[in-house]
């Protein structure tokens, strides 16, 4: 299990972390979202033991990261510019994951060669964007980790490397119980893979759950009022109303018998609810004008 207890980072007085609580369940995958600036990499390199934090908790299976040798040994990370030495090549780079992963596996190394189908005598800084995060994942899970940290991971791959990859994953996690945490703006892509969600902005976590939970809590309902009601009645707890002719599209928090009951007393013509994405759920949940789209007239 990986957790953060009111952890706090500051740079020059701003706070990166701000009292930032997360906890990601054995065996789970964990999909981290948030705008820009939210603190979600600052967060990853703190589960990484790059930043020490300025105060609160930040433990794996128990331990803390900072300075354990040990553990670090037992976690991968891809980050979102990931570093390789300007001259190695995918050979040179093994070999160097090699010597600080004791649970190296030259066996698997062998095995996804054929799935990656690199030249490993090749200098990665002549591949391109996306063959170096073939590689990246390529060492990353030849160490065999209990923990797989993403920032990020499948940008630059093409959609036939990205579903290999993800397959690669998911079946460590189905046959050897690793836990993923993965921080990335493809919301769409998370919802294929996660089981847990956590929504990150302002150096805080504001709120996490199972993505099920997540999705049985908000609502999306088309709604058509009978003749004479042209406006959503004040009193429905509304999050985002919106009007096409006379078919009104209304977002709720709650499930979708509860809101069809609370639509019930106006003795409506229509009411379909239809499931929320991950990106509306991510979207309403910010809310608020700092997140609505903006029109610009020149």
């Amino acid at each position: 299990m990986i957790e953060v207890r009111d952890a706090v980072k500051k740079f020059d007085g701003f706070a990166a972390l701000d009292g930032t609580t997360l906890t990601v369940p054995a065996g789970s995958v964990y999909g981290l979202v948030g705008p820009n600036g939210a603190g979600k990499s600052t967060l990853i390199r703190h589960l990484t033991g790059i930043y020490r934090q300025d105060s609160g908790e930040v433990t794996i299976g128990g331990e803390q990261v900072w300075e354990n040798a040990a553990l670090k040994a037992r976690i991968a990370a891809i980050p979102d510019d990931w570093y390789f030495f300007m001259q190695s090549t995918v050979r040179d780079m093994m070999r160097f994951y090699k010597g600080f992963y004791p649970s190296f596996s030259m066996e698997r190394y062998e095995k996804l060669k054929e799935v990656f189908n690199i030249d490993e005598k090749r200098a990665i800084r002549r591949l391109s964007k996306g063959m170096q995060k073939q590689v990246a994942f390529w060492l990353a899970l030849s160490c065999m980790p209990d923990y797989l940290v993403l920032d990020e991971p499948v940008d630059g791959l093409d959609p036939v490397m990205r579903r290999q990859v993800w397959s690669l994953v998911m079946g460590d996690v189905a046959q050897r119980g690793t836990t993923v945490l993965v921080s990335s703006h493809n919301l769409r892509e998370l919802e294929d893979v996660c089981d847990h969600v956590g929504i990150m902005d302002h150096g805080r976590v504001l709120l996490e759950r199972s993505l099920a939970q997540l999705q049985d809590n908000m609502v999306k309902l088309q709604v058509v009022f009978r003749d004479g009601v042209n406006e959503v009645p004040p009193e429905l707890p509304v999050l985002h109303a919106s009007r096409v002719g006379r078919i009104h599209t209304l977002i709720m928090r709650m499930n979708a018998e509860e809101a069809t009951d609370r639509l019930a007393a106006y003795d409506p013509l229509l009411v379909d609810a239809v499931p929320l994405t991950l990106e509306e759920i991510f979207i309403y949940e910010l809310g608020g004008a700092d997140y609505a789209v903006k029109d610009i007239v020149l």
